[in-house]
């Protein structure tokens, strides 16, 4: 649609309201703003028409601050405990630095709308200019009670970096990249290192384009707080009863715990499994040095495991790798006195089964050398040293609980 039939008939330019619902109240907490044109009985997005850069940033300005004001206008019918989600392209948000926005917020702050509930959302993934001018901008925000919230990863490689520099109260993630359950591990290993980064930095995670069951599911197991998307709600000309999905998800999240507690006795049940099973090896053979201890340990975990070795406490390896390939088992000597220590949690387990005097099940990881998905089961086998044992693929595919 042409933008001139749009800047000419302002008076069929709507918000749209597409609502957020929360984990902890299962409940709506928030509107996210969305701009729509109405034309001959169709509702249109404006969305092509934010996006185009053909079009000025003053005509974009016009029309965005419309929606803003009937949007806001409207936020009057609500909850005072529910947020505004604004949508702002950076350029268009430093368009005359920032102030007439903020002015016309400050109008609706002088009629009784608290700016604590406005969460402003950037999207900035093309944004050129000074990121210093853009910072100080949304601190100035910050100082009126307004959030920030940061729009997606898709494929942008700085997301980080910039969570790094604006230091949301949001990150906000989008799940159309994940349209099925076998998406790869790489992208959820990257989505639960965000959630990790979300926690150090105290941010909130919101998981939006939610369209089925198990991406809600994948939301909730990675620390998501807040949940959007046409599987809960379409965006809509009128809000709607916040507790219209409060059942519904209840009972989702009463089966996500379940599964969950499932899958965490199949773990433990694993661990106590192993534990007894390389015990007995380890009693049997006292007084075998290391590689007749592996002899051992592959005549009894053949179908279970791909590679053994032994670490002291300080992550030195003292022994070589016995590793299975595609021809059988065979002896990797030039892993003797690698140090593995900086590896994730790598001490902090050790001190774990020194102190509980047991071995321990890793959580599931991507191995370095063959790229498969793997778990690591360790155990001290005397005062200093331990056995690390890669539990093959293959064994975990089998074994599905596991996965």
């Amino acid at each position: 649609m042409d933008a001139l039939d749009i800047l000419t008939d302002l008076e069929n330019v709507i918000p749209y309201f597409q609502p957020i619902f929360s984990a902890d109240q299962q409940r709506v907490i928030a509107y996210e703003v969305l701009g729509r044109y109405r034309s001959e009985g169709n509702i249109i997005s404006l969305g092509n028409f934010f996006l185009d850069d053909q079009i000025p940033e003053e005509y974009k300005y016009e029309v965005d601050q419309l929606l803003v004001q009937k949007a806001l206008e409207l936020s009057f019918e609500l909850e005072d405990d529910v947020s505004i989600f604004l949508n702002r392209d950076a350029d268009l948000l430093m368009y005359r630095h920032g102030e007439p926005f903020l002015q016309e917020l400050l109008a609706f702050e002088k009629r009784g709308l608290n700016l604590k509930r406005i969460v402003l959302e950037i999207s900035e993934g093309k944004y050129k200019g000074d990121f210093s001018q853009l910072d100080h901008l949304l601190q100035y925000y910050r100082t009126y009670g307004i959030k920030v919230a940061i729009a997606s990863m898709d494929s942008d490689t700085n997301f980080l970096e910039r969570i790094s520099q604006l230091n949301p109260e949001i990150i906000k993630i989008n799940l159309g990249a994940l349209k099925s359950n076998a998406t790869s591990v790489n992208y959820t290993d990257v989505l639960f290192s965000l959630s990790l980064l979300a926690r150090k930095i105290g941010a909130t995670l919101l998981f939006e384009n939610i369209e089925m069951s198990f991406q809600l599911q994948f939301a909730w197991k990675n620390g998501g707080r807040y949940y959007q998307g046409f599987y809960l709600h379409p965006p809509a000309a009128a809000f709607i009863d916040r507790e219209l999905q409060k059942d519904r998800l209840k009972e989702k999240f009463h089966d996500f715990i379940a599964y969950e507690k499932r899958k965490l006795v199949a773990i433990y049940t694993a661990a106590e499994y192993f534990q007894t099973k390389v015990q007995d090896i380890l009693g049997k053979n006292k007084k075998a040095n290391y590689e007749e201890l592996f002899v051992s340990l592959v005549k009894e975990m053949d179908q279970i495991a791909f590679r053994m070795y032994v670490c002291d406490e300080d992550g030195f390896q003292k022994s070589s790798n016995i590793f299975k390939g595609e021809s059988g088992w065979y002896t990797q000597k030039e892993y003797i006195q690698k140090n593995w220590s900086w590896r994730p949690y790598f001490l902090e387990n050790i001190f774990k089964m020194r102190v509980e005097g047991k071995g321990i099940l890793s959580d599931l990881y991507s191995d370095i050398e063959t790229g498969e998905t793997i778990r690591t089961f360790s155990i001290p086998i005397n005062g200093n040293d331990y056995l690390f044992i890669d539990i093959a693929n293959q064994y975990l595919f089998e074994n599905d609980q596991l996965l």
